[in-house]
């Protein structure tokens, strides 16, 4: 019989193929705080903070600051739970009453012996601990009395060994013998084991022997002896914590308790000798100072230490968490730490976090310079393809202007006819055509096409255009707040001029002090330069050697200033600076204007300020140059940038 299959859509929870997180929605906010101001580090360390929306194929992914919180609100609700004086208050309780059924039996007898009796319990100790190290050896009268020194003394054991090894308390319900043999000889086995650790002898055999032994001890399930230490020397420090925690007359009276539990269980040496191991194996931890609990009711020893231990743990995934130190990095948090205090889901955030930056720098869109990251060319082009959309659902929702095409990379109109398709092509194929080649070639029938079969439409060459975005890295664009904006419309031109006009010869300049190219690459990175000057002289020229490289191309010149110019370029090639600017910088500068309207270049300028000085300069430029002048809102300077140089482009010549 063959096999039948089915197909239909999933529907038995999330879709288990989705990925983790979008990447590319993640370098898109990367993106953001980059084109803010911020380096890829820093606008990493920003996503990781804020976390991931949630997009069409992956979940809303928690950051550290919403982790931090969650720890945080934890850490109160531990801090609430109780007091750490319970099994004290306990143990005062069971003597109290221990002690009153006592009397009860002996108060009917009138002989000697029973006034004896209470004149012994009369002078019993205030201390709770010598008190019932005094009763110890006690021949109870009454048997309930007797009975509830028992439970006394097995709470105390109980609790006792609870605080160092969590669990204990319920395996040791009742006075058995045996168990107790048990636990001595566990401890025996455990602190030969750390010896032969010590000296090197142990292997993971031993540890699994021992495991196999006495692992019902163990509820967490230690997989190596590192992990065995790592869990009882937290649980230990907190129990000193506890008592550190304690009045001094409470810590005199619960740790006189310990010794005398221990001491009668046959197990003080022992438990010394760990507690010593431990401490030398993890001197990192906090074995003093206490934490504060602000609760009312009343907490066991064995509860006390794991909210301690708890709180200890918090404290270090917050430390963690806020990463707020030279070199932190999200491998620092402790997984298990985070799985114990948030849950499994912040372990799922965590994770897709830490996938982030593997994953950008995998998919090529960050790479490691001198320890330093840094956005890939291929990242760039994503950001300018992204404030490009940006900018034309501006101009749709403002119903001006162009919008996006399906038609973008076209090299040029349509002729109406086709020809085969050739590796590199970017003009639109032609279904109907492609189709026809592959049934002619294969005849009626299921139809399979090869590359052979496709078929594009041709189009008729646009004129090309040699552009030159010329922008202000002056330290006022950074003062003005306006910096950002035009970052990302210098990365948006880029983009719809590589989609849209491939044929066209692009070339970004940035002007301070001085004037310089700027690569695609280096854009989105950029800075603004803290130094003193306007030199669009310098910028002028560099953009006039780029026309005339290309002198059939039609000339097209932007720029994107926020004051008039303050410098100059000299002849042995250094700057001259001076405020406010001097005739020979505005003779010059008016002069490359000048070479510029003799090239047949219309440059407009976006002016980001509404000083009187730069209208006044401009105002000049449009006049010579017969261009002109935007003053847009820096939030809309794309939008006015990309419309013009649409406008431009399809001006006929």
């Amino acid at each position: 019989m063959s096999n039948s299959y089915r197909y239909g859509p999933y529907e038995d929870g999330p879709d288990p193929l989705a990925p983790p997180y979008d990447v590319r929605a993640a370098l898109d906010e990367i993106g953001d705080s980059v084109l803010g101001g911020a380096n890829p580090g820093e606008a990493l360390r920003e996503l990781f903070r804020r976390g991931l929306r949630e997009t069409g194929t992956s979940p809303r992914r928690r950051g550290l600051d919403d982790l931090l919180r969650r720890a945080r609100r934890r850490r109160e609700e531990l801090r609430g739970r109780g007091r750490l004086d319970g099994t004290l208050e306990q143990v005062r309780a069971l003597l109290d009453k221990a002690v009153g059924q006592e009397r009860a039996e002996l108060f009917p007898d009138p002989g000697d012996e029973a006034r004896l009796r209470e004149a012994e319990l009369d002078a019993l100790p205030q201390d709770t601990a010598r008190a019932v190290r005094r009763l110890a050896d006690y021949q109870w009268r009454s048997e309930a009395a007797r009975r509830t020194f028992e439970e006394l003394t097995d709470l105390l054991r109980r609790e006792v060994l609870d605080s160092q090894f969590r669990g204990m308390r319920d395996a040791l319900a009742g006075a058995d013998p045996e168990r107790m043999r048990r636990v001595r000889d566990m401890m025996g086995a455990l602190n030969e084991m750390l010896d032969r650790d010590a000296r090197g002898e142990h292997t993971q055999a031993d540890f699994e022997n021992f495991m196999r032994e006495y692992g019902d001890f163990f509820p967490e399930g230690p997989r190596n002896l590192d992990e065995l230490v790592d869990s009882l020397a937290r649980r230990a420090a907190a129990a000193r914590r506890m008592l550190a925690s304690l009045t001094p007359e409470q810590r005199a009276e619960l740790a006189g308790l310990i010794d005398q539990t221990l001491a009668d269980a046959g197990l003080a040496a022992e438990m010394s000798r760990l507690g010593e191991a431990l401490a030398a194996r993890r001197p990192d931890l906090m074995w003093d100072g206490g934490e504060r609990m602000t609760g009312d009711q009343p907490l066991g020893m064995g509860d006390a230490t794991t909210a301690l231990e708890e709180l200890a743990d918090l404290a270090d995934l917050e430390a963690a968490l806020r990463q707020d130190y030279p070199g932190a990095r999200l491998d620092d948090i402790d997984e298990e730490a985070v799985r114990r205090a948030l849950g499994r889901s912040a372990v799922d955030d965590l994770a897709a976090l830490r996938r982030i930056e593997r994953e950008l720098e995998r998919q090529g869109y960050l790479r490691r310079e001198r320890g330093r990251l840094e956005l890939t060319p291929k990242a760039v082009r994503r950001l300018g393809e992204t404030a490009l959309r940006r900018v034309f659902s501006s101009l749709e929702a403002g119903r001006r202007g162009d919008h996006d095409q399906h038609d973008a990379g076209a090299a040029g109109e349509l002729t109406g006819s086709t020809r085969p398709w050739r590796f590199g092509d970017e003009q639109p194929v032609d279904v109907v055509r492609t189709v026809v080649n592959a049934v002619r070639r294969q005849g009626p029938g299921r139809v399979r096409l090869s590359v052979d079969d496709f078929e594009v439409a041709e189009t008729e060459r646009r004129t090309a255009a040699a552009v030159c975005l010329l922008v202000d890295l002056s330290y006022s664009m950074a003062l003005r707040g306006t910096w950002a904006a035009a970052k990302q419309t210098a990365l948006a031109l880029q983009a719809l001029v590589a989609a849209k006009f491939p044929q066209d010869a692009v070339q970004i300049v940035g002007f301070s002090n001085y004037a310089r190219e700027l690569r695609t690459d280096e854009l989105a990175s950029l800075d603004w330069d803290m130094v003193q000057g306007t030199n669009l002289h310098h910028a002028l020229l560099i953009a006039g050697r780029h026309l005339d490289r290309h002198p059939d191309f039609e000339p097209v010149v932007l720029v994107v200033t926020d004051g008039e110019p303050t410098a100059h370029l000299t002849r042995d090639g250094r700057y001259a600076f001076e405020w406010p600017p001097s005739a020979e910088t505005l003779e010059l500068t008016l002069a490359e204007v000048d070479k510029m309207t003799r090239r047949r270049a219309t440059l407009n300028v976006f002016m980001l300020a509404a000083d009187d000085r730069l209208k006044e300069f401009v105002t000049e430029v449009a006049r010579r140059n017969g261009g002109r002048v935007f003053s847009p809102d820096a939030d809309r300077l794309g939008e006015y940038v990309v419309r013009d140089f649409l406008s431009l482009r399809r001006r006929p010549r």
